[in-house]
């Protein structure tokens, strides 16, 4: 039997809050909750969910300052909740380390395939390894390194750097990189892919600003090189 999901539920407002751990529960969750950021960061480092859903509008400390504070030192999945789709606030909030995004007001089992659908991008494959250069890619082990050294991806990024990495040279669009990453290509939502490029760039080129391993096609999308 699969474990059950733990999930920590960070949303202030308690007819939003208590709506969404019931529908949780029912989806085979298990699901504690906090009123703000400062209360989910203590709990935070009290207990170990597997991911996290985070509210946008939080009293205090908000929802992008707590997702910060979390990529300081943790990996662990992030799905932000937003009452607006403006581009500014999930630009924003990609940026800070949120692997996905949903727009409130949203039903229990829509959060629950995205949440589903993360949570399977650290799933592990079938015996292989790609190297590029000073980086390689363990897909049995689930790692990267570069030099040696373990790099701290998320589940996103690490499944977007699996799909590359299968198909060297090759380039692959957003909305191909949307259904192999994220499992849904509304074209819209093209800015988790640039978002999660832009921070994996930040872990596993030599010169983020300058890439030369996962290039830019214009007009298309992005490839991964090996160094020249």
């Amino acid at each position: 039997m699969a474990p059950v999901p733990f999930l920590l539920l960070i949303e202030d407002d308690e007819a939003v809050r208590t709506a969404l751990e019931m529908g949780l529960t029912r989806q085979g969750h298990r699901v504690v909750t906090a009123a703000s950021g400062e209360d989910g960061l203590r709990m935070l480092r009290e207990q170990r969910p597997d991911l996290i859903v985070l509210d946008v509008m939080l009293p205090g400390i908000d929802g992008f300052e707590v997702c910060r504070r979390i990529r300081r030192t943790d990996q662990l999945p992030i799905i932000l909740l937003t009452a607006r789709s403006d581009d500014i606030d999930v630009v924003v909030g990609l940026e800070s380390g949120a692997d996905d995004y949903v727009v409130k007001p949203v039903q229990g089992r829509v959060l629950d395939a995205r949440i589903r659908a993360v949570m399977r991008r650290g799933e592990r494959e079938a015996s292989d390894s790609a190297t590029f250069g000073a980086l390689v890619v363990d897909r049995s082990a689930m790692t990267v390194t570069k030099n040696g050294r373990d790099l701290q991806l998320t589940p996103t990024e690490l499944r977007l750097l699996l799909e590359l990495s299968r198909r060297p040279g090759q380039a692959l669009s957003r909305q191909q990189l949307l259904r192999l990453v994220w499992e849904h290509d509304y074209l819209g939502d093209s800015r988790l892919v640039d978002a999660c490029v832009q921070r994996l760039r930040a872990k596993v080129e030599d010169v983020p600003s300058s890439p030369t391993l996962i290039r830019t096609v214009r007009g298309v999308g992005y490839r991964l090189d090996p160094p020249t």
